[in-house]
């Protein structure tokens, strides 16, 4: 079973994962549009690797991120709900006299 702390560790993780792959994904788009426009003004310049190594290292970065959350958000599927035992007494006690 799993503790408190274990959820609200995996909803942190996970809100923080999607601050990440946000951020990756700015950057596969941007390191992609200039990689182009890199390559169309000079093809096979210094320039252009550079552009192409970043594109790579933040697909790779998303990738990543995009994994680790697939993986947090099936394993909290799978958890069991936690329900709480009924308060109910188990039997009725009376004082003899």
């Amino acid at each position: 079973m799993a503790s408190k702390t274990d959820r609200v560790t995996s909803s942190r993780a996970v809100r923080q994962l999607r601050r990440a792959r946000t951020f990756y994904t700015g950057g596969v788009l941007l390191w992609a549009a200039l990689t182009a426009f890199t390559a169309s003004q000079s093809p096979g310049s210094r320039q252009m690797w550079v552009s192409t190594l970043l594109l790579a290292v933040f697909s790779g970065l998303l990738l990543t991120a995009s994994l680790w959350l697939q993986r947090l958000q099936a394993t909290a599927e799978r958890r069991p709900a936690h329900h709480a035992a009924p308060r109910k007494a188990t039997a009725t006690r009376h004082a003899h006299a």
